[in-house]
């Protein structure tokens, strides 16, 4: 997706926290459906274990690096687009086990880009893999599932 004329949208390199924010608000649940088989599928190659290795990487270098309020705060917002009572219909429609894996894949993805260059790249991509299967930008250079 490119920027518009009027200067809407994102840039087809932006990898920001907002673009994540305002994709993950109009995901519909054949999305989250997409995120969560994503989920399934890196959890089984990668395993688990290296899935939650690198989240403890991040937290530790969030923490160090006294991010911790800017987590807090994007942490919050994707809580109140998934789980809240407010929360968007097309993570209700996928609430169980479906939207309780894309829901994690939305806070590993936030989580790295949080962390940034403080992570390393690989790191990083095994945060992001998930929800790339459905938001595939966030990783432009891995083949899709």
């Amino acid at each position: 997706m490119g920027v518009d004329a009027e200067g809407y949208g994102f840039s087809d390199h932006d990898r920001t926290l907002a673009r994540l924010i305002d994709d993950v608000r109009v995901m519909s649940p054949s999305s989250v459906e997409r995120v969560a088989m994503g989920w399934d599928h890196h959890s089984r190659r990668q395993g688990v274990e290296v899935m939650h290795a690198a989240e403890k990487a991040a937290l530790e270098a969030i923490e160090k690096a006294n991010r911790g309020p800017l987590w807090d705060q994007v942490r919050k917002s994707l809580f109140g687009l998934t789980e809240s009572g407010n929360a968007l219909v097309s993570w209700r429609a996928e609430h169980g086990e479906i939207g309780h894996k894309a829901e994690s894949a939305a806070f590993m993805a936030a989580l790295a880009l949080v962390a940034g260059p403080l992570i390393t790249q690989e790191e990083s991509t095994t945060l992001l893999r998930p929800l790339a299967a459905g938001l595939p930008w966030l990783l432009p250079n891995e083949p899709p599932l």
